[in-house]
């Protein structure tokens, strides 16, 4: 595993040169949106794809980016993935679909993930994105213009739906 201190530190250094205008804008005005979360189980590969659907019919361009963790199974390779051998020891991304996906300048973000992943969070601080959107977590805070928050863990469904909702109210 790579060093927390390094990613934390590397983290940091993203949010200070990254000085890209940030803030949440209405939902009709959307057109580019991406999606970034650790893969897991099945059942939060179709909740993902399922939110992908909804947005597409919504007549937005998604893109999606994982992390699969070792021991993970990526199910149907249908999104661009990364892993920790991506990474060097320093903490730097030698992946195209990372570079690729932190250079899209996205409307709204949404990172989608229960628990807060330092190497999700360093894609969220190189992100060219204008509004990141996460779940309510303090960690963080420092990368996400708008937090969700919902009741309890197993909640990943009702968190993607609060998500969509709020980001639909700013119409």
């Amino acid at each position: 595993m790579l060093s927390k201190r390094i990613l934390t530190y590397k983290a940091k250094g993203h949010l200070k040169k990254n000085v890209i205008p940030r803030g949440s804008m209405s939902y009709n005005m959307v057109s580019n949106v991406g999606i970034v979360f650790t893969i897991d189980t099945r059942e939060k590969h179709e909740i993902i794809k399922s939110f992908v659907k909804s947005l597409e019919e919504d007549g937005k361009k998604v893109d999606v980016l994982a992390y699969l963790p070792q021991k993970k199974e990526n199910h149907e390779f249908l999104f661009d993935f990364f892993t920790e051998k991506d990474i060097s020891f320093w903490g730097k991304f030698n992946s195209d679909f990372v570079t690729k996906f932190t250079n899209k300048s996205f409307d709204y973000l949404f990172y989608i993930d229960e628990q807060s992943n330092l190497l999700i969070q360093n894609v969220l601080a190189m992100s060219k994105a204008k509004c990141r959107v996460a779940k309510f977590d303090e960690s963080n805070e420092k990368f996400c213009e708008m937090m969700v928050q919902v009741p309890g863990k197993g909640q990943l469904k009702k968190l993607v739906e609060e998500m969509y909702r709020y980001t639909k109210i700013l119409s």
